[in-house]
């Protein structure tokens, strides 16, 4: 069986150090590297180090006549099995999404109909900025998958989003690419964790909910195939290698980040979202007054970010929403399902006996239009796969 071809398109951003690691990972589980640097790349590692460690010709530029002889540019683009742009920088992604072919490669990429992943690399402001917005929405809408950014220094200085993601977690990100499983090309979004909704600088309304079972269900999603954008959170649980993650602390925040991870083919709500959060939190610490006072508060509800997407025009083929409950477990989550408008829920019993809230394992029951099926007590991560399993068969 021939090796997978990656095409690894590296562009010029300081994080293009790391591109070498990944080139000796990919390498290291067996597939081809084909490099393409642009010429602002070469600022930050040599062709000479690409070439070395990839044992390939580095492809530098459009009117090179030798190469277009030996492999045209529109053969490159075709021939590999998975196009990975690490790092992605602003200006390239603001190419990309504007269809711009200025140099070899964004022609690459824009004669390409094999998938797409970028690694984004640039400075906070730049990934915050509203036309990077812009360009992102209009990559996701065209079926481009992200891995990253994450949090962290920049060399500029300044700590924020924006500091591409490790070589490991994109390698993850395109074994699952490549990975001929059931849901090899579906886009499938998972939130998880709890929100955080803040009462004053120092203190916040959450629900007890570790991430733990909405980390393996999107390892499950992984290991199918699938491409995996992950919301979570302040979770306690270590995030999955391979999705692309997006941290967000408030019920707002998630369902904002909901909404930009649409379109997806299905949507998976594992998070124990905050019900409420506090109208007008201060931006100072609530003293106590010594006299016994206790400070009132005002409550808003949150935005039902399950009822919403299920009910909303840019509805995933399949939507699964969660219940956790303390008493008549089937019959409040079979009630939940009608009133949110989602396809199945996965419902299980949290009440303090069970040590399911925050514990290793789950004792789910899947209610879907043909009523309950309850699963026996297992693992999270034996969960997880179980549920992957009914995704995957739902999905082909």
């Amino acid at each position: 069986m021939s090796a997978k071809r990656i095409l690894l398109i590296i562009s010029g951003g300081i994080a293009a150090y790391k591109s070498l690691e990944l080139i000796r990972l990919f390498r290291r589980e067996g597939y081809e590297v084909s490099p393409v640097m642009t010429r602002a790349a070469e600022q930050f590692v040599t062709p000479l180090s690409v070439a070395a460690l990839s044992g390939a010709d580095v492809h530098r530029d459009l009117f090179d006549l030798t190469s277009e002889a030996e492999m045209g540019h529109i053969q490159l683009s075709r021939s590999a099995d998975l196009i990975v742009v690490a790092p992605a920088t602003a200006n390239l992604m603001a190419n990309m999404a504007q269809g711009a072919a200025t140099d070899m490669a964004t022609t690459l990429l824009l004669a390409t109909d094999t998938p797409v992943l970028i690694a984004p690399a640039m400075n906070v402001r730049m990934w915050t900025h509203a036309a990077t917005r812009r360009n992102i929405q209009t990559l996701r809408d065209d079926g481009i998958h992200f891995i990253g950014p994450n949090d962290g220094d920049m060399a500029c200085g300044e700590f924020g989003p924006g500091r591409m993601s490790e070589p490991a977690a994109i390698l993850a990100a395109a074994q699952a690419m490549l990975r001929d499983g059931p849901l090899n090309g579906r886009r499938i979004l998972v939130t998880s964790g709890p929100t955080h909704e803040p009462i004053d600088p120092v203190r916040y309304i959450a629900n007890r909910s570790s991430g733990a079972q909405g980390t393996a269900i999107a390892e499950a999603l992984l290991a199918l195939g699938a491409h995996v954008v992950f919301v979570t959170g302040p979770a306690d649980a270590p995030r999955p290698m391979g999705a692309e993650v997006v941290e967000v602390q408030t019920a707002r925040q998630m369902a904002d980040a909901v909404d930009a991870g649409l379109p997806c083919d299905a949507a998976i709500f594992c998070a124990a979202v905050a019900d409420w959060h506090v109208v007008g939190a201060g931006n100072s610490k609530i003293k106590k007054d010594g006299k016994g006072t206790l400070p009132s508060f005002e409550l808003a509800e949150n935005p039902d970010i399950l009822a919403t997407v299920s009910k909303g025009t840019n509805r995933p083929e399949l939507v699964v929403g969660f219940a956790a409950e303390t008493d008549d477990v089937i019959a409040h989550a079979t009630a939940k399902r009608a009133r949110k408008g989602c396809d199945w829920i996965v419902a299980n019993d949290v009440s303090p006996a069970t040590g399911i809230m925050g514990g290793s394992e789950n004792a789910a029951i899947l209610i879907t239009a043909d009523g309950a099926d309850p699963w026996p007590r297992m693992s999270k991560a034996d969960t997880a796969r179980k549920l992957a399993a009914h995704i995957a068969e739902a999905l082909t």
